[in-house]
């Protein structure tokens, strides 16, 4: 028997999903309306939104416990949370690493001729935000806007070993899938890459994500000697030999290092 859908239940859902999105919507409102008059009590707040008072309380429960908004005790003020500088510092970090990377990236697929590549931390894997092509690629990949593996790419290399420990360990500790027959599918094995990098600064892959594909990275710091990025270039095999790969490292690092000036790194 074919199984039917009781329209009630479809407009039950419908229901929940528009309190839901009423619910975000208020909570936004809440931490546009702190970001205005700096600091404000339930009341004052549940006003603003034209609600009760007990339900401005529980969106600011929720926005308390994510770090978004804090309350001074003594006066039941509410305003701003560190939370919010967080999320604010990591956008402003894409933004000046998209604004003042672009010169950077032009120039070093200039140098090379390759493919150069900017990519961040996105969660487990790396994220590309930005790529320019050199003379030579002109068949090149679009990696913009790509998650790639952490283990298997230069760019994620360089991110990977230079978090902090813990996340590391974690991230070490799920399985690494295999991509080609040269990709390092152990924690031992990526270790071993990992402290190399630190100590060259710079990472490369060969033919570890894509048959036929080798890549170098380099780290990019943000003013406080934070690893906020890599910068690369990748090209095909052929091209790319592991014989030139040192000297494509050196252009690499070298164009992190402007890039890192450019981010207000004085180191």
């Amino acid at each position: 028997m074919a199984k039917t859908t009781d329209p009630a239940d479809g407009r039950a859902e419908d229901r929940r999903g528009s309190g839901s999105v009423q619910s975000v919507d208020r909570a936004v409102s809440v931490l546009e309306s702190l970001a205005r008059l700096g600091e404000a009590g339930v009341t004052e707040l549940a006003d603003e939104l034209g609600v009760h008072k007990s339900t401005a309380f529980r969106i600011l429960g929720v926005l308390e416990n994510r770090g978004l908004v804090e309350q001074e005790k003594e006066r039941g003020k509410y305003f701003l949370g560190a939370g919010v500088l967080r999320l604010a510092g990591a956008a402003a970090i894409r933004l000046d690493i998209s604004q003042e990377g672009q010169p950077v990236c032009r120039a070093l697929a200039d140098e090379t001729g390759e493919t150069a590549n900017i990519a961040v931390l996105d969660g487990d894997a790396a994220v590309n935000i930005m790529q320019a092509r050199g003379s030579a690629a002109v068949t090149a990949h679009n990696w913009l806007g790509r998650r790639t593996p952490l283990h298997a790419t230069a760019s994620g290399k360089v991110l990977l070993a230079h978090l902090p420990r813990e996340r590391r360990e974690a991230l070490l500790g799920r399985p690494l899938p295999r991509f080609t027959d040269g990709t390092l599918t152990t924690a031992a094995a990526v270790r071993e890459q990992l402290a190399a990098a630190h100590e060259d600064g710079s990472a490369c892959t060969v033919e570890e994500f894509e048959t036929g594909l080798n890549a170098v990275a380099a780290p990019v710091r943000s003013y406080d000697g934070t690893v906020v990025g890599a910068i690369g270039v990748s090209g095909p095999a052929y091209r790319m030999a592991q014989e030139r790969l040192p000297e494509l490292a050196k252009a690499a690092v070298q164009a992190a290092a402007a890039l890192s000036r450019r981010m207000g790194y004085a180191g």
